[in-house]
């Protein structure tokens, strides 16, 4: 077995030509001159409309107006929004203490869905909610046993692109539902984060929720749960797919921002 097993996903079929297609749209949208003046105010939209995705996917439709407004209420999006924000303040942690920042990030994402005691904390129940349709989660012991081997891949490194490693910290937090709730938002988070910290875009400008939302989200999943190199590929090829779509949307921003 490979040391770095990533490395090995890296090269299933139809991953490095969807990888280097994503890392170009990221590198085209570092170049827009817009970022050069309102690179913050690009990264606080691209949150913003990151954080309705992900509350879309949870399955709560909200407009970009009203979470300008701050008109809703509901504890999905709420949590969306405190996950994204979240982000801000935990990205070097998440290299080095990445138990603490999932924990952190379940806290602010599930607060007003999960009772107070279980917030930041796995599972002890078999039971979940599953917002995509995506079948029963592990038994909490089996989920807790890959959390913890997903730890490990972390704390070892490697060697495969950030979209890589961002895709399969992404699918396990999503399939294994190690809290029980909120997990899709803290998965999304945790990916996003992970393609900030390992390189690829490091001053979170992609908007990849947005990329996510457009098309395929589930089934990828379900693909990446089959287990089959097929498809882990066909799942990674959507999150590079969904990189390069949020790209797209933040390159939207600039744009409108550059007309004023």
């Amino acid at each position: 077995m490979s040391d770095d097993p990533l490395s090995v996903i890296a090269e299933f079929p139809g991953v490095p030509e969807a990888v280097d297609s994503a890392r170009q749209a990221v590198d085209r949208l570092y170049r827009h001159r817009v970022l050069r003046r309102a690179s913050p105010a690009v990264s606080a939209e691209s949150s913003l409309r990151g954080a309705r995705a992900s509350a879309c996917l949870e399955g709560v439709e909200v407009s970009l107006d009203a979470l300008r407004r701050d008109e809703i209420g509901d504890p999905v999006v709420q949590g969306a929004l405190r996950a994204s924000a979240e982000m801000g303040r935990m990205g070097a942690t998440w290299r080095t203490a990445p138990r603490q920042v999932l924990a952190r990030l379940h806290a602010v994402a599930a607060a007003g869905l999960a009772p107070q005691p279980s917030l930041g904390r796995p599972r002890s129940s078999d039971e979940t909610t599953d917002p995509l349709g995506l079948g029963p989660a592990p038994r909490a012991a089996e989920a807790a046993a890959r959390l913890e081997a997903l730890f490990g891949l972390l704390e070892l490194g490697t060697k495969a692109p950030a979209i890589v490693l961002a895709a399969v910290v992404h699918a396990e937090l999503a399939v294994l539902r190690p809290f029980g709730t909120a997990d899709g938002l803290v998965a999304r988070s945790a990916g996003r984060l992970t393609l900030v910290e390992y390189g690829l875009d490091p001053k979170s400008l992609v908007a990849v929720e947005v990329g996510h939302l457009e098309g395929g989200y589930a089934d990828g999943l379900r693909a990446y749960l089959s287990g089959t190199p097929e498809g882990v590929a066909r799942w990674v090829q959507h999150c590079a797919s969904a990189v390069t779509l949020g790209a797209r949307e933040t390159t939207a921003i600039c744009e409108a921002l550059q007309r004023g």
